[in-house]
């Protein structure tokens, strides 16, 4: 406990911690400052009643008390009164709040208690800035993931670029094959009652003839089909399938092979290179790819190596994270998942549903917690060690920043010089860890699992660009939540 010193002009405040990184404070108000906010109420309020017989402002005490009621006036009083108490309480104590300060008890419970003419005690709980320390701050050891090269990338990028740039042309004198690309007419019903799936069928739709496009038969059903020849094709929903009607259940489609289309591929040669790239030559294009390969590889071996780090480091932490951070930081997640999802093309108004949002607010939080106990080992960090971006060095970064930017006068500038002393410091902080720290390699996955990890993480975003982690978790909250516009538009098979 930590009483202030009780002075005229100042209130009586106690202040004591609570669980959670909250502050309790108790106020006592005196009588005197309590008659005064009741007569200040009750001139408040005869200046807003007009009364028949009477000037404005001019309603005799009496006459007032009847016809607001005592009440009323005692509880505008203590609204006033608390509002001001408040700000006083937390400037007099020096008191930083993250949030709004609440009274520990129900309004009304505090205006049954409260008389004017007589002191009144009230006790606000808020939520304040945690500080955080870390049990040890160096001698680390941690394991890291590592991210090899793989020189059949760039094999595979340039066949990926061959099939961008291919020519479609018709096929009349053969069957459908795998690679293909079909124009089909089909509804599908399902198999346990005859009826039909809502959104599974259509009169034209362009299906690439590749497994894992459809759900599992649908295009091993195609293949083999003629121009022209109609089949039955039976299927099976998974038993993940977003859509839980359609989930797990046989369907039956009856598909009509409208036209049938094969990739003409280009040449793998000079002109091949210029058309897919800025490059005048293959050779060049393979050594261009070669190098992006490598750097990214570098780049995400570092950025696990960071991961390690600072996994270890959040567990040196001791710290409670205050209600009002988590909030706070769920709702920059959502927003960036909205921010990202905005720039994939959906429509975030009807896909972010009151349901989805709270579907959201409730996954995003144990990520939320993550993201901030690591902001605030950093902050430990840098405090324990004293570390710290040199001036210099900020207003360099600055100047090569604003340099890039078209119109620098469209940016926050202060907001623009937090941001990058904070990713100055981040880096600092990493790279003295890695000074201070001991990271191996793991050993090497199985051969299936790095097969799955090169597929899942694609080390060319530039050519290959891949729906965002949060955007992926909004689709999944939308399925969760049975919007339809998150699933393609009904029950795609």
């Amino acid at each position: 406990m930590s009483p202030a010193a009780s002075t005229e002009a100042n209130l009586r405040v106690t202040t004591s911690p609570r669980p959670g990184s909250r502050l309790a404070v108790e106020v006592a108000v005196p009588a005197g400052r309590s008659q005064k906010s009741y007569d200040a109420a009750l001139e408040k309020l005869s200046r807003s009643v007009k009364l028949p017989g009477f000037r404005k402002g001019r309603v005799p005490r009496p006459v007032l008390l009847q016809q607001i009621g005592p009440l009323r006036i005692r509880a505008t009083a203590l609204e006033d009164l608390v509002d001001a108490v408040v700000r006083e309480a937390m400037q007099q104590e020096a008191i930083e709040a993250i949030g709004r300060p609440e009274l520990n008890e129900a309004f009304e419970l505090v205006l049954q208690r409260f008389t004017p003419g007589e002191e009144l005690t009230i006790t606000l709980e808020m939520d304040v800035e945690p500080i955080p320390t870390l049990r040890s701050t160096k001698g680390f050891t941690a394991e890291a993931e590592p991210v090899p090269f793989d020189p059949a990338r760039v094999d595979e990028l340039i066949e990926q670029s061959r099939r961008q740039l291919a020519t479609l042309v018709p096929v009349e004198d053969r069957a459908a094959a795998e690679g293909d690309v079909a124009q089909i007419a089909f509804s599908g019903s399902f198999v346990d009652n005859g009826e039909a799936i809502e959104g599974g069928s259509s009169e034209g739709m362009e299906v690439e003839l590749e497994e894992g496009r459809m759900i599992p038969g649908f295009v091993a059903g195609i293949v083999g089909m003629a121009v022209g020849e109609s089949r039955d094709v039976t299927c099976r929903f998974p038993d993940s399938y977003p859509q839980e009607q359609a989930a797990g259940r046989d369907a039956l489609f009856a598909i009509t092979l409208l036209e049938l289309k094969t990739r003409e591929l280009p040449a793998l040669d000079d002109a091949f290179a210029q058309q897919a790239s800025d490059k005048p030559t293959l050779a060049e294009l393979r050594a261009d790819l070669e190098q992006r390969l490598r750097d990214d590889a570098e780049r995400r071996h570092q950025a696990n190596r960071h991961e390690a780090l600072l996994t270890v480091l959040v567990e040196q932490l001791e710290v409670e994270l205050p209600e009002t951070l988590i909030q706070q930081e769920v709702r920059n997640l959502i927003e960036q998942t909205a921010g990202q999802i905005s720039q994939q093309g959906m429509d975030v108004k009807k896909l972010f549903t009151p349901d989805l949002v709270r579907s959201l607010m409730d996954t995003s939080r144990p990520e939320a917690e993550q993201r901030l106990r690591r902001t605030l080992a950093l902050k430990a960090l840098a405090a324990a060690e004293k570390i710290e971006v040199a001036a210099a060095d900020l207003e360099t970064k600055l100047t090569e920043i604003r340099q890039g930017l078209s119109d620098t006068a469209a940016i926050d500038q202060e907001r623009l010089r937090l941001a990058v002393a904070e990713d100055l410091l981040k880096e600092k902080l990493l790279e003295w860890l890695e000074a201070n720290s001991t990271i191996t390699d793991k050993a090497p996955a199985s051969e299936e699992a790095t097969d799955a990890s090169d597929t899942t993480e694609d080390s060319t975003s530039e050519a290959q660009p891949k729906a965002s982690k949060a955007a992926a978790k909004a689709k999944k909250a939308a399925a969760a939540a049975g919007d339809s516009k998150a699933q393609e538009e009904g029950t795609q098979p």
